[in-house]
């Protein structure tokens, strides 16, 4: 659509169950919790997985969300054609400031469907992570909250540690 010239670059929206969503302005304390995000996770797997940052994954031919953040397997071309697809993920992240409910409701159940092992889901107004993983069907059967001063760990990732202060992620 873009390319047709509807859509510009500029327009925040992505496609969900083959309807354009806008999505909400990028507030500065999200904008801030996604900047450290992209900087631990940068320095934790380093050339281990690809840093995704606010770019699309494809997640069926009617859905192509962009999570705040992804980690996906390492690929020399970076994914320039196609998108990453469901099984090229290995987490998402996406972070809530005014949309938690949405993504709790629409793309946390997108993501158990596609079969997405692991999602984090920041909820900045409750100052809390959820850690979704074993999809099945339209849910995911574990969520685990993480508060301030705990610590959370990717469980889904094999091969390398991802451990993480909740601290370090909310600010």
């Amino acid at each position: 659509m873009a390319a047709a010239g509807v859509l510009s670059e500029n327009d925040r929206v992505e496609l969900i169950e083959g309807e354009i969503v806008e999505m909400n302005p990028i507030g500065s304390r999200h904008a801030a919790c996604v900047g450290r995000l992209t900087e631990l996770l940068g320095r934790l797997v380093s050339d281990q997985a690809i840093v995704w940052v606010q770019n699309p994954v494809q997640i069926n031919d009617y859905s192509e969300p962009l999570p705040d953040v992804a980690l996906l397997k390492r690929r020399d071309d970076f994914y320039a054609q196609p998108n990453p697809q469901p099984a090229d993920v290995l987490l998402i992240i996406e972070v809530a400031d005014s949309s938690v409910e949405y993504d709790r409701e629409i793309k946390m159940p997108l993501y158990a469907q596609a079969g997405i092992p692991e999602v984090w889901l920041i909820n900045l107004p409750k100052d809390t992570v959820e850690i979704y993983t074993q999809p099945l069907g339209e849910a995911y059967r574990e969520i685990r909250l993480v508060k301030r001063g705990e610590t959370l760990a990717a469980k889904t990732i094999s091969g390398f540690a991802l451990t993480i202060k909740a601290d370090s992620i909310l600010g």
